[in-house]
């Protein structure tokens, strides 16, 4: 027969054993979790408009996006930065969608940390903040050829300092919520919501 300061220390010894194994356990899971958060936390979602600076570093365009509207417009959405540090003006030449021009006011010449933003105009209406200071808004529209939506296109920027060409995600119309979009096909109409 088994001494009884045995049994209890067995009895301890699991007790330790599973108290060891479910704070290991929970370390593990939140080791997991922390990991998770830090790769998750620098990507991007597909919807973003494509990004990239000059070869020099002295501009850069953010969010570069064809918008599309239901009616068929086209226009490019971007932010155009300058941000040269030895404080030079810079001039946006052109910009082009797979060779296409894309049509704007001549945008004003970029002092250092300007801001140029240009949407279609039905976008930038929708603008909260004011055009002040730094910050420049430029109406654009391009030709349609037909542009299929979720698929990507170069656009090229000609800046006085040098070209800047990225992949532009074609962005389908965004419906107000509670809309309904309705489709005539060849069944008949049908209708879904958004």
């Amino acid at each position: 027969m088994e001494d009884e300061s045995v049994k209890s220390l067995n009895s301890a010894a699991r007790r330790g054993a599973i108290m060891t194994v479910a704070a290991l356990s929970a370390l593990a899971l939140a080791s997991c979790s922390a990991g998770q958060v830090t790769q998750t936390s620098t990507q991007e979602a597909a919807v973003d408009g494509a990004n990239a600076d000059s070869e020099n570093g002295e501009v850069a365009v953010r969010d570069v996006t064809i918008h599309v509207t239901e009616e068929g417009e086209a226009g490019l959405k971007f932010t155009a930065i300058n941000q040269d540090t030895s404080h030079t003006t810079h001039t946006l030449e052109s910009v082009s969608i797979d060779g296409t021009e894309v049509e704007m006011d001549d945008p004003s010449p970029l002092e250092r940390d300007c801001v140029l933003v240009a949407d279609l105009q039905e976008e930038l209406d929708k603008l909260v903040e004011p055009e002040a200071g730094c910050t420049e808004h430029v109406a654009t529209s391009v030709e349609n050829p037909g542009f299929a939506y979720g698929g990507n296109l170069p656009v090229e920027f000609v800046f006085d300092t040098g070209t800047i060409t990225v992949d532009a995600t074609i962005s389908a119309p965004l419906l107000e919520s509670g809309t309904f979009n309705r489709e005539q096909g060849e069944g008949g109409a049908h209708e879904s919501s958004h």
